[in-house]
């Protein structure tokens, strides 16, 4: 494993990490075996943004013992409210959420105390002036958070954010079909010549960023790797062609100021698979290749199955749905074992009631109440 200081907190975190989003969906013991099985591999961040009492429970039973091994990015604000994950402001949850971590955790300490999620202007102000950043703060001051970080997937509420110089780290989407603009002539010359002033190819503001990123000192754990695994798919990417594990592990640790990609996993094979990029060749990581031939994509309306859409009144999962639709709808028929655990869910995509609030969450402006109603349609409830 190849380790790389993050910024300037002086901690040094291994390049292939672990994002914890779904180890809630298993068995207990199974998902503690997993986290252990990772640090056995000498990964050793970890994000727990997840609010839900059981990922946490897992995640502090996996670093009983061993927990100095770990680099641990936990969130201001990423709440558990009647059985769902809320994101909020108000102190009466962010101060019992935050104090749960280090509960459910067995740790009197926070690597990285992340500003959770903050996408837009309005956020920025309701998080930045008053009680909420100034709790965020005295942590910090009292070292209960060694690092304050901050997580989004907007390029411009990121620069603000390395902008206010105590945030010295970031959590960002990263990946080939975010960070593209439609694919150009000299889209391989941009590739090659990356760290030119003229990034030609690449959003301005996402460009801004990693050259900010790179200047300040502040580093980059990368979370939407993979595009929810859309990129696996040439059915499924932005792009209309295939990408490989290797390929967009390469693209996330190339930009500047990366220190990490935090891959989720749901078996030790997973893992395996990922760490295969340690020992890949130049030619399994190319992804210059890839895109030079990709027609138009874009990123916006494009599912990666965050979680962020959540709550939801009715209490379906919206993110697994939109999974099983997704893998549904790459095949000529729904295959059986899609179509099961579908079933299995308790709430299905009919119990939609179209309120769109899901749609005002979404990171990515994916037309979820349109996409509740295809999925009932092809399931049948």
């Amino acid at each position: 494993m190849k380790y790389r200081k993050l910024g300037r907190t002086g901690l040094s975190v291994s390049e292939i990490g672990f994002g914890g989003e779904w180890l809630e969906r298993h068995e207990e013991e199974e998902s503690v075996e997993l986290v252990r099985y990772a640090a056995e591999k000498g990964i050793n961040i970890i994000d727990c943004w997840m609010p839900n009492p059981k990922a946490r429970d897992i995640i502090g039973k996996a670093m009983e013992g061993n927990r100095e091994h770990w680099i641990v990015q936990a969130h201001f604000g990423s709440t558990w409210q009647d059985g769902q994950y809320v994101r909020d402001r108000d102190m009466k949850q962010v101060v019992p959420a935050f104090e749960d971590y280090l509960k459910r955790l067995k740790t009197d300490y926070i690597d990285l105390g992340m500003i959770h999620y903050i996408d837009s202007e309005d956020d920025w102000n309701r998080s930045m002036n008053g009680d909420f950043i100034r709790y965020v703060h005295r942590m910090h001051e009292e070292g209960v958070v060694r690092h304050i970080g901050l997580s989004t997937h907007n390029p411009e509420m990121a620069i603000r954010a390395v902008k206010t110089g105590f945030v010295e780290m970031l959590l960002f989407a990263v990946n080939p079909a975010f960070d593209m603009k439609p694919a150009s002539e000299n889209i391989m010359e941009m590739i090659e010549n990356y760290d030119n002033e003229n990034l030609s190819g690449i959003d301005p503001a996402r460009a801004a960023l990693y050259r900010l990123c790179e200047e300040k000192e502040v580093g980059i754990t990368v979370m939407k790797g993979f595009l929810g695994g859309r990129l696996f798919d040439a059915k499924q990417s932005p792009y209309g062609v295939a990408f490989t594990p290797a390929q967009c592990i390469h693209y996330a640790l190339t930009r500047p100021g990366v220190s990490s990609i935090l891959c989720g996993y749901d078996t030790k094979e997973q893992v395996d698979a990922a760490l295969s990029y340690e020992t890949a060749s130049e030619a399994e990581k190319d992804y210059a290749s890839v895109i030079a031939h990709a027609p138009l994509h874009s990123a916006k309306g494009q599912c990666t199955y965050c979680g962020h859409c959540k709550p939801c009144p009715m209490d379906i999962d919206i993110a697994m749905v939109n999974k099983f639709y997704d893998l549904a709808t790459a095949q000529k028929e729904v295959p059986e074992s899609v179509r099961s655990h579908y079933l299995a869910l308790e709430k299905k995509a009919g119990d939609c009631i179209g309120c769109k609030g899901c749609e005002a969450r979404c990171p990515f402006e994916v037309k979820v109440s349109e996409r509740m109603k295809k999925t009932a349609e092809l399931f049948g409830c």
